[in-house]
């Protein structure tokens, strides 16, 4: 009798050696692979050593979305190098300005069931969308594009069972905030956070995403959530409804361990300095000053989250002692937010609107002064990754950032009466 989990499923169709015994070596095959700017050229020299001609994937993407600053010449040469070598070798180039790798692989090339290998740590983002994403290592994704195996201990299952739905407000990034207040950042290596229960239903593909992409903070290989009704949803309309297929959990299957979590409980909640396990409610950190607020990054920058953000900046100004920076998270984000007037909305209120990349959650640009409180929809807040030392940043969702805007503190959004 069938107990298999959704990620079980997926690795019993692509392991090419070893046994599905936890904890023992494996080896599977790579559908996809994608890089990214920062690691991608190294990884493509490593690829053009290794004298393949032609990558042996269903799919390789190069997106430019890191080094994005032109201050000299050393990045855009990288950028000529990485087109060049992706024409030469069958790789898809995903070209500087068309948004961040993960949000940009959901939109075009996310399927179902498939397995990704990405130089990047957040490309479990992929999970949200139903497949087995792994970041790894520069020379490990030149390996798969070469046709190799990608070799791992086979993992543990930790099942996070949803029950219930988000109240207004309330948002993915509360329940992936809520799962490393448990999990914490440690301890989790060799395992697979895998999502289910009747609360997944109510979830979008972009809401998945945030909590797959920042599954990277536990330490574990990759997140995954099943491929239902929601998915189909979003790959009909990015005009890829042929990419779907269900995948969901047999009805008994079997965890190592099962986290429950209850959707309509759950508050607004930050990850405070300097740990993204360092969790509190925004309750607790109610009337904080916050000096500089940006939304953005491969966490929180769909068309969803801005799209709710607009609607709360609508006819408001930006409170005076706050700079607000947001960053859609693709190309399509940006047109998107564009046609509909949300981004005009946006501007009104005094918003600074930044390049479709990766931009302030790496370092680059956006810095805070010293001593302020920044609220960001990032997914890390090491000391000092936001350029400055002895920064105070807060990770918070795009409405917990949108109401710092424009009180100037931190702000339970419930209690905006919107």
């Amino acid at each position: 009798m069938a107990k298999n989990t959704v990620v079980q499923k997926i690795l019993a169709k692509h392991i090419v050696s070893g046994e599905a015994v936890a904890g023992a070596p494996v080896a599977i095959k790579i559908d996809q692979t994608l890089t990214q700017d920062a690691t991608g050229t190294m990884a493509y020299l490593e690829l053009e050593a290794m004298g393949v001609k032609k990558v042996a994937t269903e799919l390789s993407v190069s997106y430019v979305d890191h080094n994005m600053m032109q201050n000299g010449p050393e990045n855009r040469n990288d950028h000529l190098y990485l087109q060049s070598v992706a024409a030469s070798r069958g790789v898809v180039f995903s070209r500087p300005g068309n948004g961040i790798c993960h949000q940009v692989h959901l939109e075009r090339f996310g399927i179902p069931g498939k397995t990704l290998l990405g130089s990047d740590s957040h490309t479990p983002t992929g999970g949200g969308i139903g497949m087995m994403a792994i970041g790894a290592g520069g020379l490990d994704v030149a390996l798969a594009m070469g046709g190799q195996p990608f070799r791992l201990a086979y993992p543990k299952v930790i099942g996070i069972k949803l029950t219930g739905k988000l109240r207004p407000f309330v948002a993915a990034k509360d329940i992936i905030l809520k799962v490393l207040s448990i999990l914490t950042t440690k301890g989790n290596v060799g395992c697979v956070a895998e999502y289910f229960g009747e609360g997944v239903a109510s979830l979008t593909v972009p809401q998945r995403a945030t909590v797959t992409n920042m599954g990277a903070e536990l330490g574990v290989t990759c997140s995954v959530f099943p491929s239902d009704e929601m998915t189909k949803k979003f790959l009909e309309a990015q005009g890829r409804g042929a990419d779907w297929c269900e995948l969901k959990a047999d009805d008994d299957a079997e965890y190592d361990r099962v986290i429950e979590i209850d959707l309509n409980t759950l508050e607004p909640k930050a990850a405070c300095p300097s740990s993204p396990d360092n969790i509190k409610t925004i309750a607790e950190l109610e009337g904080l000053k916050v000096g500089q607020v940006i939304i953005g990054s491969c966490t929180n920058s769909s068309y969803r989250d801005l799209s709710v953000v607009a609607a709360m900046l609508k006819g408001k100004r930006v409170h005076p002692d706050v700079t607000l920076a947001i960053a859609p998270g693709s190309r399509q984000v940006l047109e998107m937010l564009a046609r509909s007037g949300a981004l005009a909305d946006i501007i009104a209120s005094g918003a600074r609107i930044l390049e479709c990349g990766c931009g302030p959650c790496i370092g680059q640009g956006q810095s805070p002064a010293n001593g302020t409180v920044t609220f960001r929809t990032f997914n890390r807040n090491f000391p000092g990754r936001t350029g400055t030392k002895g920064d105070e940043a807060y990770l918070v969702s795009p409405e917990t950032a949108a109401a710092a805007a424009l009180t100037g503190m931190a702000t339970d959004p419930q209690k905006l009466g919107m």
